[in-house]
């Protein structure tokens, strides 16, 4: 067997049992259009510079951002106990384990770039179109970097002038300083990848520092070292101490499963780039457990650290940053202000990690045929790097920075960015089992907008228990996401102050419907 195959699927063509249909699909979508030639579409083939380590960070910055510094103590608010809340994230790691294993499998027998994209259009390849044009809405309208941009300026500003007055002015510092960080990650990315891959694996081993200096707090908390007058919280210091106070039901249970799992989403960043990757499935297959398994530890430690250093009530009282308390009980509140910078690295690494992956996938899209000015969105000019596909999402980013005012109209434009990638996981996952238990599946694959160079390719998925036992977990977990949204949350959880709690869920569901919208437009009207 190749080294680059994975166990569970093999692609192959009607005529050989070798490579024909990766090799021809890991060009397509980086030439020209259908008018240009082989050559050209060679000159503009995507270089093969992610490695192991690359990859590792690519996936491990978009997990981390700034949530492993204030969501335990939401975890902790709803579980009510130090057991059952580390109970909680280690469940979150077995369904992102299962997850990551899900994209494994898709990414060794589709290695191009562009994810999900792919994965749909195997899964639904008629009508033709209908399924890119709705996945295309869901990676072109929202604003996946605008939430830590925003976060990175907040705590950058923060960390320069703590007693800054907080502004909502359209050119507030905070939303300056937000444009300039986006717009100095598209130049970086847009212009010499190399660079923007050193810069994001730099900021990831920057972030595994700061994860140890929290780390490190922990250790000196448990060991008693803590500021004079803060009262030792001892919330290790039993088996009945560790579960104390654990409360039960579907409620309380349900929203606290759901943020956890949340906090493990951006597994998948990787299969973004897959034809950037040397040795694409064999990287993957490395650096994606390798990134989980890292995350895990950390997140797990984290949550020790700060149970080492807080009580319960100090934890669930703390608001957004529970890291602020732990460093604030161990080394003195001096150094909150070194944690603004923290979290401010943190954040801009999840954004470089962020544009890197969606900058591809709009390349990718307007490569297809499926954008308006395709040819332009498709382009890797001037530096063979996805600088246009990039500029859209800084484009959609910008209009949230500098329109949403804070409160309800933000929160629903963050929380609508995460709604349609369960359904689109959820799909994913059962269509997945499905192919394996129906073992093949053809697939007509045309180049871009012709009817020329069309080839039948089968890909066969074995039905074994590391395809089916992951599958079947990661799917029925987004079920839940997506169901979740749509129901009446428990009281202290409700994600917004005015607005209906079940909004952007409908509203996840409403960009699937322009995507429907603009095939009809687009697509079904014109002549094939």
């Amino acid at each position: 067997m190749p080294r680059s195959q994975s166990p569970n699927s093999y692609p192959r063509s009607s005529s050989d049992t070798s490579w024909p249909l990766l090799r021809d699909s890991e060009t397509e979508g980086y030439g020209s259009l259908a008018d240009e030639s082989v050559q050209s579409r060679a000159e503009n083939h995507p270089k093969r510079q992610i490695g192991v380590v690359s990859a590792v960070f690519i996936i491990f910055n978009r997990i981390i951002g700034t949530g492993i510094f204030a969501t335990p103590s939401t975890i902790l608010g709803f579980s009510g106990s130090v057991g059952l809340s580390l109970v909680m994230w280690i469940i979150g790691a077995v369904i992102a384990a299962a997850g990551m294993q899900v994209y494994i499998i898709w990414g060794t027998a589709l290695p191009q770039n562009g994810g999900e994209k792919n994965y749909l259009e195997h899964l639904f390849p008629k009508p033709r179109r209908l399924i890119t044009s709705i996945y295309a809405a869901n990676a072109v309208l929202l604003a996946y970097a605008a939430g830590n941009c925003l976060v990175f300026a907040e705590y950058a500003v923060a960390s320069i002038s703590p007693a800054a007055p907080a502004s909502t002015s359209v050119f507030s510092p905070v939303r300056v300083v937000a444009f300039l960080c986006l717009t100095g990650v598209l130049l970086l990315h847009g212009l010499h990848i190399p660079s923007g891959l050193r810069l994001q694996n730099l900021l990831g081993f920057f972030k595994i520092g700061i994860l140890l200096v929290v780390v490190m707090a922990g250790c000196f908390a448990l060991g008693g070292n803590l500021q004079e007058g803060v009262v030792r919280p001892g919330n290790f210091d039993s088996w009945a101490k560790i579960w104390e106070g654990s409360r039960g039901g579907r409620n309380v249970l349900c929203a606290c499963l759901y943020n956890v799992i949340w906090s493990y989403i951006g597994f998948s960043n990787a299969n973004y780039a897959l034809a950037e990757m040397r040795d694409p499935a064999r990287t993957l297959r490395i650096a994606g457990p390798l990134a989980i398994v890292t995350v895990t530890v950390f997140y797990l430690f984290c949550n020790i650290a700060y149970f080492a250093a807080a009580s319960k009530e100090e934890i669930t009282g703390s608001g957004r940053l529970v890291a602020a308390l732990l460093f604030r009980n161990v080394w003195g509140p001096s150094t909150e202000r070194i944690l603004n910078i923290f979290i401010a690295m943190s954040a801009l690494g999840n954004v470089l990690s962020v544009s890197f992956s969606q900058g591809r996938v709009n390349q990718t899209l307007g490569a297809e045929g499926i954008l308006p000015f395709s040819k332009f969105w498709a382009s890797s000019w001037p530096a063979k790097a996805p600088l246009a596909g990039l500029s859209l999402h800084w484009a959609v980013c910008n209009l949230v920075i500098f329109n949403m005012p804070p409160g309800d109209a933000y929160n629903f434009v963050l929380n609508l960015c995460s709604y349609p990638l369960s359904v689109i996981n959820t799909i994913i996952s059962f269509g997945l089992l499905y192919l394996s238990l129906r073992r093949t599946v053809t697939i007509d694959k045309q180049h871009h907008d012709t009817d020329d160079h069309t080839t039948k390719s089968t890909i066969v998925f074995k039905p074994t228990p590391s395809l089916i036992l992951p599958t079947l977990l990661f799917g029925i977990a987004n079920v839940f996401l997506f169901v979740v949204p749509l129901t009446k949350p428990p009281p202290g959880v409700e994600p917004y102050e005015k607005l209906p709690y079940w909004l952007h869920g409908a509203g996840g569901w409403c960009i699937f419907l322009v995507g429907g919208v603009w095939w009809l437009y687009y697509y079904h009207r014109r002549p094939e």
